[in-house]
Formats: C-alpha cells, sequence, structure tokens
C-alpha cells in the first residue's frame, strides 16, 4: 500500500488559533482556507511510499534530529505566495512577459517567517539522509522559504474579479516558536479536503 508522505513543523495550538483568526480578515477572497488542525511547515515532502519506505524515512528522520537542537522561528509576514519569478531559461526574451507574470493569480496565501539557520541545517542534513537512504523526494529547485501554508486562491474565481478589485493581502505580524520536534506525516486526500496523521513524532536534542 502506498501512502502520501512529507515531514514536517508542527505548530503550537495558540499560534494556529492566532493564523487562523487572520483568515477572517479577508472574507471577500476566494480563498479554501486551511483548516487550523493542517497548519504546519513542510521540510521535505516525499510523496507517495511504501510501509518499508516509511521505516526507512522515520529512522532517517530519527537519526539527523539526533544531531540537532531546539530552536526557534519568527512569524512576520502575511501575503501572496510563492513570489512570482520568471524562469531562467526565459530571462533572455522578456518582452510582454514582465506584464504577463505580473497578471498571474497568486496561488496561495502564505504565512513568511524567517529561516534561521538552525532550521536550514536541519533540512540540509535531513535532504541528505534521506537521499543516503535511498529515499526519493521533492527537492525545492528555488531554494528554501520557511512558510506556512494559510490558504489555497480559487485561480478561477480570482480571475473573475477586476483587477483594481482584487483585495491586497500584505500584513505584518509578529509571532515566535520553539520548534521543539518534527513529524513524519501521512496526508490523506478526501471530500472535505486533506486529513494529516502525524505517523512518528520525533523530538530534537535539548
Amino acid at each position: 500500500m502506498q501512502h502520501r508522505i512529507f515531514i514536517a513543523i508542527n505548530l503550537p495550538e495558540d499560534i494556529k488559533k492566532t493564523l487562523v483568526d487572520y483568515q477572517l480578515k479577508w472574507p471577500e477572497l476566494p480563498v479554501r482556507w486551511t483548516k487550523k488542525d493542517n497548519l504546519h511547515i513542510t521540510l521535505v515532502f516525499i510523496g507517495y511510499a511504501s510501509d518499508e519506505d516509511i521505516g526507512r524515512v522515520c529512522k532517517a528522520a530519527e537519526e539527523t534530529v539526533s544531531r540537532h537542537q531546539p530552536f526557534l522561528i519568527n512569524l512576520n509576514r502575511i501575503c501572496y505566495g510563492p513570489p512570482k519569478k520568471i524562469p531562467y531559461s526565459e530571462t533572455k526574451s522578456l518582452t510582454g512577459r514582465r506584464d504577463e507574470i505580473a497578471n498571474r493569480p497568486p496561488r496561495m496565501v502564505w504565512v513568511k517567517g524567517e529561516t534561521p539557520k538552525e532550521l536550514s541545517s536541519l533540512r540540509e542534513d535531513l535532504e541528505k539522509s534521506l537521499s543516503d537512504s535511498g529515499i526519493r523526494f521533492e527537492s525545492e529547485d528555488r531554494g528554501f522559504t520557511s512558510h506556512i501554508t494559510l490558504g489555497r486562491v480559487r485561480t478561477w474565481e480570482w480571475r473573475q474579479i477586476e483587477p483594481e478589485e482584487r483585495p491586497e493581502v500584505e500584513e505584518e505580524i509578529s509571532l515566535s516558536f520553539p520548534v521543539n520536534s518534527i513529524e513524519v506525516m501521512e496526508s490523506q486526500l478526501k471530500r472535505g479536503g486533506a486529513e494529516y496523521t502525524i505517523l512518528e513524532s520525533i523530538k530534537l536534542e535539548k
């Protein structure tokens, strides 16, 4: 049996509640908001994996975490994401491209935070351990950005709104929380949306 797997940092209950409260700030926005219990920071998205692979993922995560200590994450902004970028292969022919890219609907509403060196180090170490264990996963080709998906934009509905009437999402926030563990998670797609289950929670070394 195949399972849809990722490794994440889950958020404290008070942080999740505060972020969900921000969802009420833009009631007119055509967005499918993330459920409170699903708010997280993805470290590595693995995709479909067998039961045997899950065992190897958990072992690699445990070995990685044993080399890292708890750290703090600061969240400082809510905005549209990800950033609109022109693919490198297309940078030589920009005629008309900038306007086209600027008018693309955003895909998500993001909560962005700082990416402390401890987080980058943990993630890089985790990717190396997974690779050494023979686990295939999706690597960030544009560089890792610490973020939480607060909601996903409904593209068709967004396009029906006149450009000058589209809501701005640019909110400065100040939230912080300690990262004391990472979790190996399973995502199950159901009629009401994705449901996440913690398969293993691994504490960072004190």
